[in-house]
């Protein structure tokens, strides 16, 4: 079981929070991962807490597994080296799970744009896209802050920019949320 599956089968719990609030999603991710990381290591979490440094009870290593209550700093660490793992690496694993999710949430949903973020970006790729979103801003009132592109605006913008929907929704994920732009 992988760790988008393990997740899908927590998130179909009742009792599980909103998947929207990125602080809890990436708290139940790096649960998921825990666990995922014992289960493959055949052990208990009675097995897992005779490993640690630091006495720990049962429920709170099941909170940290699930997501529900969050995990300092150096317990995540101790946790990470007994089961074997660099923490980097876990957070690594948690932070791709996390784009492949909104990579996937794009293709089904849109994206929501900041049009002041657009409208002054220098891509010239998106240049037509810039020339829209100022004139969305110019005509709109308070209420045109941000604007949502659903699949079919996303195919018709990228058709004015020249390049595929879905790598004009992650260039808009991207620069919206503030990364980096990806190389190549």
């Amino acid at each position: 079981m992988d760790l988008r599956t393990d997740l899908a089968q927590t998130a179909a719990r009742p009792d599980t929070v909103e998947h929207d609030d990125p602080a809890t999603r990436y708290h139940r991710l790096v649960g998921a991962e825990l666990r995922q990381l014992r289960k493959r290591l055949n052990w208990t979490r009675r097995d897992l807490r005779r490993r640690l440094r630091n006495d720990i009870s049962l429920q709170a290593l099941a909170t940290y597994e699930l997501g529900t209550r969050q995990c300092t700093v150096s317990r995540f660490v101790e946790v990470c080296f007994a089961l074997g793992a660099a923490p980097h690496e876990v957070l690594a694993r948690v932070h791709a799970t996390l784009l492949a999710e909104d990579a996937d949430a794009t293709r089904t949903e849109g994206v929501r744009v900041d049009l002041r973020i657009v409208a002054e970006n220098d891509d010239l790729v998106l240049a037509p896209l810039r020339r829209w979103a100022a004139a969305r801003r110019s005509a709109g009132a308070d209420d045109a802050a941000t604007a949502f592109l659903d699949q079919s605006a996303l195919a018709s913008l990228a058709q004015l920019c020249a390049i595929p929907a879905d790598d004009l929704a992650n260039r808009l994920n991207r620069l919206c949320t503030g990364q980096a732009p990806a190389a190549g």
